[in-house]
């Protein structure tokens, strides 16, 4: 049996498919997700599971670069704001705006996995990244500025 704590196949699937700088949207429960997106549904019932839940299960296994959200969040939902930028502490954060998510981001993402979350602009992108220490580990090989930054840190 596998180790960790993710145990959903296909949302383990995804995430080991994914690329350097490929996008994932974890959304709530209403989010349109696009007919031909690849899609992981875990909505069981309202907030089963929950953007919490699949996020921390989702921070534990995927390196994320780059974290963005609807604008919307800073004033309508502050919470689930400071939980997304707690577990992904690491990476960069930026804000859209919830009709480019919606419009443009939704048909660019490799994967949108659905929660059962009923929160308000609960729609959150995480983009893939690479370990630096892993990537820029061989004798000869100098790390760019923003890496080895990244290294400092971590």
């Amino acid at each position: 049996m596998k180790r960790g704590a993710l145990l959903n196949s296909e949302l383990n699937h995804a995430i080991a498919s994914m690329g350097h700088g490929d996008l994932m949207i974890v959304c709530d429960a209403g989010f349109p997700i696009p007919s031909d997106a690849w899609r992981v549904d875990l909505a069981l019932a309202k907030d089963l599971p929950d953007l919490k839940t699949v996020l921390s299960l989702i921070a534990q296994e995927f390196i994320t670069e780059k974290v963005a959200y609807a604008d919307d969040l800073t004033d309508h939902n502050p919470l689930l704001l400071e939980t997304v930028r707690s577990l992904f502490s690491d990476a960069d954060h930026e804000f859209i705006s919830h009709d480019a998510i919606l419009r443009e981001m939704a048909p660019k993402a490799k994967v949108i996995v659905r929660t059962g979350a009923f929160d308000p602009w609960g729609n959150v992108l995480l983009y893939s990244g690479v370990d630096p220490t892993k990537w820029f580990n061989k004798p000869g090989v100098k790390p760019t500025d923003y890496y080895a930054e990244k290294m400092k840190k971590g």
